[in-house]
């Protein structure tokens, strides 16, 4: 086969087959293809699209390109739960060891923070000692005997993607559903999973800002992995709004242990986290129904189990044993911490999130670079919701800030970015729709 050859096929809107793929990838991963006959391939699937086989197909290759995991030995189903990302999406911190705690095992590889969104590696990052790039051995063992672990990408686990990815990044094809579904899917299944939840942030948080797209990415990753033969299915939520009330990175984690504890818990940050578990419990068998399904996870978060499976394992990922006890004893604090208040009174009726998200970087919370270190201690706590009043008691946010003109930068951002209004605005569902 012929590099070039496959390039015109695709270019000529014409389908490739299995081997066809299978070769192409192949040659990705040995460095045999060159970077740019992948960039024009690349762009030849984002003009003219691939059909269901096909990405299919181009998934498993991607899959297939390094280590696949197995967890034969396992007596409970092997279930994970991705999201696009979002500004205060902290969900995987309770998810984990919430569906631990009910049954399953949650081998969760995770990424960190890209543009205006955080990464949960980001935020485990923040706990003195936890590690976040274990061997296979450490990742299996902490998954067997605590049920969950939350780790990044190994350094051969689907390594055609990472190659892909960093030219479709430069040659501006990132935004190919078809490419999209094959980079999340060919990572998640080759953590050996039996089922997945996606969770598709929809909104001015979001990678995803409208429903069309998001509508259309999801039906192509749920039918993709259905079709690869790990069930799946996605549900689409709410992120016209920074979901919590925390943002930042250590500031994230104090809120998830707050709400294994049950403590200080946001509604719509509860009702999007039960709701993405409960529908991982039912398509695993571990419950019958969603009603069946929010009984187990209510009674795991308020006996406290969930809350023990998150503390072991952080001490099994090298973390403190004490660490939920009295997670500020160890997470970092900034050394300035201040209410920022309006200047006027009135409901809050909307936010631009995604601005939130990037004020996050002048705070040297997230990245301009990929190599750059990050101040694991500074973000928002106590941030307004849409719906909420403020004035000048009721604050907007708390900002956690190293210096007087971070917080000043910071408190400008969040109120160019911060709508208020008379009257209480009608607030969204936070669950949009749901596909299988």
């Amino acid at each position: 086969m012929l590099p070039q050859e496959i390039i015109r096929k695709k270019r000529n809107k014409q389908a490739l087959s299995k081997e066809e793929i299978d070769f192409f990838i192949k040659g990705v991963t040995d460095g045999i293809i060159m970077d740019a006959q992948t960039a024009a391939l690349t762009m030849a699937i984002f003009l003219n699209k691939l059909n269901a086989e096909e990405k299919v197909n181009l998934t498993l290759a991607m899959r297939d390109s390094g280590d696949v995991l197995h967890w034969q030995d396992f007596n409970g189903p092997i279930v994970d739960k991705h999201s696009s990302g979002g500004v205060g999406d902290k969900v995987s911190l309770m998810l984990a060891p919430l569906i631990a705690a009910c049954g399953g095992y949650v081998p969760m590889i995770s990424g960190r923070g890209l543009g205006h969104t955080g990464g949960t590696l980001d935020k485990f990052d923040s706990i003195p000692g936890y590690q976040t790039m274990p061997d296979n051995t450490l990742f299996y063992q902490t998954v067997k005997e605590v049920g969950c672990a939350i780790i990044g990408q190994t350094g051969n686990l689907a390594p055609a993607d990472k190659k892909i990815y960093a030219i479709r990044d430069v040659c501006g094809t990132v935004e190919s559903v078809d490419l999209i579904t094959a980079s999340i899917l060919s990572k998640k299944l080759a953590a050996g999973l039996d089922c997945l939840v996606m969770d598709l942030k929809c909104g001015n948080g979001a990678f995803m800002d409208n429903m069309e797209d998001a509508r259309a990415l999801a039906h192509s990753i749920v039918d993709v992995a259905n079709g690869a033969g790990t069930k799946t299915k996605a549900v689409l939520t709410d992120m016209n709004q920074v979901l919590g009330r925390n943002v930042g990175n250590a500031l994230e984690v104090k809120e998830a242990v707050e709400y294994l504890k049950g403590k200080n818990i946001d509604s719509r940050l509860h009702k999007i986290t039960l709701e993405l578990c409960a529908e991982l419990l039912v398509i695993s068998k571990l419950a019958t129904s969603l009603e069946e399904a929010k009984q187990k996870l209510e009674k795991a978060l308020t006996s406290g189990k969930a809350l023990e499976i998150f503390a072991r394992m952080v001490a099994k990922l090298g973390g403190p044993k004490d660490f939920t006890e009295n997670p500020d004893k160890y997470l970092p604090q900034a050394k300035i911490v201040k209410p920022l208040f309006s200047a006027k009174s009135g409901y809050v009726s909307a936010m631009q999130t995604r601005n939130i998200g990037l004020s996050i970087i002048g705070l040297k919370g997230g990245r301009i670079r990929t190599d750059q270190k990050l101040d694991y201690a500074t973000g928002y706590s106590e941030f307004c919701q849409v719906g909420d009043f403020v004035d000048d008691k009721k604050p907007i946010c708390f900002i956690h800030a190293q210096d007087e003109n971070q917080w000043k930068l910071a408190a400008q951002d969040l109120l160019n970015n911060i709508e208020l209004s008379e009257d209480k605005p009608k607030l969204a569902p936070e669950i949009i729709e749901k596909i299988a």
